[in-house]
């Protein structure tokens, strides 16, 4: 377990959750706005988790979401660091039961709250295609301020960034 919240337990997924992982990203719903290929087939998404080396090199990564009341796994969210230009990026991805119930709010604090006391991370950035303002609603709930929009793949997408105190 990396992190508990109220409704919450965040931890580092497995090959063994590789059924979950199909199914989140096979979802066209969940996929709308993530930029996104879907897992071709369960072995697909468990070769990925297997080979998902995040938590190894970084001591952070994309942590399942577990909601404690069910046990079940209902999106991830986590930390992720860019190798080019090494900034740590906050994402979350949830199945749309689990949308506007603010699970992703909950488990973003836990995420940032981590990153600033484990890791001494002073900036976190976040990014949402600008079709998407559910997702940088969150993030404005965060504390993230807009920095800019920018374009890749020919779509815009916006880069907010929060400032964390030690």
């Amino acid at each position: 377990m990396i992190a508990e919240t109220e409704r919450l337990i965040l931890r580092e997924m497995t090959p063994d959750d590789a059924p979950f992982a199909f199914e989140l990203n096979s979802n066209p719903e969940v996929l709308m706005y993530t930029g996104d290929d879907p897992f071709d087939s369960v072995e697909q998404a468990r070769a990925f988790l297997e080979n998902y080396s995040d938590y190894q090199r970084n001591g952070f990564g994309r942590w399942g979401v577990v909601l404690k009341e069910t046990g079940k796994l209902i999106g991830w969210c986590g930390l992720k660091r860019d190798r080019e230009t090494l900034e740590v990026d906050l994402g979350y991805r949830f199945f749309q039961e689990s949308w506007n119930k603010g699970f992703a709010t909950e488990a973003s604090v836990a995420c940032l709250e981590i990153g600033a006391s484990e890791f001494g991370l002073e900036r976190i950035i976040a990014r949402a295609r600008k079709e998407n303002p559910a997702s940088y609603r969150v993030m404005e709930k965060l504390g993230f301020s807009f920095e800019k929009e920018y374009l890749e793949d020919d779509e815009t997408w916006v880069l907010y960034a929060i400032i964390l105190s030690k």
